[in-house]
């Protein structure tokens, strides 16, 4: 079975050809440069991007993989959550693609194909407790099934890839800024300043990260001598020593929280064997690394997709329309696209309003 999987939901156009015995027969993405100079996605350039770019995508995908349209067994698109107008360029190429050579059409959550994708290059089965961390979104999630999700925790506020991004642009770091504060948080003391760890002694699985991009703010202006932080005069030292302590902070955040989450997953899902990170943020090693420890002290088995499948792509798109596929789990060509889609809409929140407690 081969699946053609078609990715616009946010600043990436992408699609993938993906197998139901794992093979990535082709991945295309491009990964647009207007946002720059505006420190974030614009939605509007966003959609018309998509738009101008959508069908050289798609035709070069299929050109890589060597094979024509008209064999692939069906057609994935992520349909929500995610920008409105990219969503909806990615849904109409993709609706057009499934009438016109009559394959079966695949509406698919963004979320889920991230929640997946792990399961395409590792032995990962079902149940599997999951992060799901990345620019807008951040869960804690027991990964049930296929479109089975029961959510013990999510984020009251910023989402960390959101925190990342707008800690970046406050040190002038760039934009994504996930990847610069990385970077730059292997060159620092991750001791020098005190930050706050948001919600860390409640006794849910809910994370915050607003309170602890306030805090960094508030060191960064303390550099400007008129409390302006764009007038902020600092070190390449005193930016590597934030960023450490930054991304510690959001690291301790986590693995406090998860485990929380591992005791119950272990109590309620007792063959559940793996800890699963994904999303944007899945790409950064020190977060993986505290993870890793995490499982090994837990004895659960970690798990996380490559480095280049953590951020948007179509692979993720099309393994889980195989996945889907594998279930007959079509979709009908009325489904809209959705800019608000929730993991776990069908789904009853666990341990009550407050999530899983310790």
């Amino acid at each position: 079975m081969l699946v053609l999987g078609i990715e616009s939901s946010c600043d990436e156009t992408a699609a993938a050809i993906v197998s139901d015995k794992k093979e990535i027969l082709s991945s295309t993405v491009l990964t647009q440069s207007e946002h720059k100079n505006f420190g974030g996605v614009v939605p509007e350039l966003a959609a018309r991007a998509h738009l101008e770019h959508i069908d050289e995508i798609i035709d070069e995908t299929f050109k890589s993989a060597h094979i024509a349209p008209q064999d692939v067994d069906a057609i994935a698109v992520a349909a929500g959550p995610g920008l409105i107008g990219g969503v909806t360029v990615g849904v109409m190429a993709a609706k057009a693609l499934a009438l016109a050579l009559n394959k079966p059409f695949i509406a698919l959550n963004h979320l889920e194909a991230h929640a997946l994708v792990a399961r395409l290059g590792n032995d990962i089965s079902y149940p599997y407790l999951l992060l799901l961390t990345s620019g807008g979104h951040c869960q804690i999630l027991v990964v049930e099934g296929v479109g089975q999700f029961k959510r013990l925790g999510t984020t009251i506020d910023d989402a960390a890839g959101e925190a990342f991004d707008k800690v970046a642009k406050m040190l002038g770091l760039g934009y994504p800024g996930g990847p610069m504060v990385e970077k730059m948080a292997a060159l620092g003391d991750d001791s020098r300043f005190v930050l706050p760890r948001p919600l860390y002694n409640s006794p849910d699985c809910d994370l915050s990260f607003s309170g602890l991009k306030t805090a960094v703010r508030k060191i960064v202006e303390s550099y400007a001598p008129d409390g302006i932080i764009e007038h902020a005069i600092m070190r390449k030292r005193d930016i590597a020593d934030i960023c450490a302590c930054f991304q510690k902070a959001v690291a301790d955040v986590f693995t406090h929280k998860l485990e929380k989450a591992i005791r119950y997953f272990k109590t309620n899902y007792p063959d559940g064997q793996h800890l699963v990170v994904a999303g944007g943020v899945a790409a950064n090693l020190y977060l993986r690394s505290r993870l890793q420890e995490l499982c090994d002290n837990t004895k659960l088995l970690f798990a996380a997709p490559p480095v280049n499948l953590c951020t948007d792509n179509g692979v993720m798109i099309a393994w889980a329309g195989v996945e889907h596929a594998i279930h007959n789990m079509f979709s009908d060509l009325e489904f809209k696209p959705r800019p608000r889609w929730p993991l776990d809409e069908n789904a009853p929140k666990a341990a009550g309003a407050g999530g899983v407690k310790a």
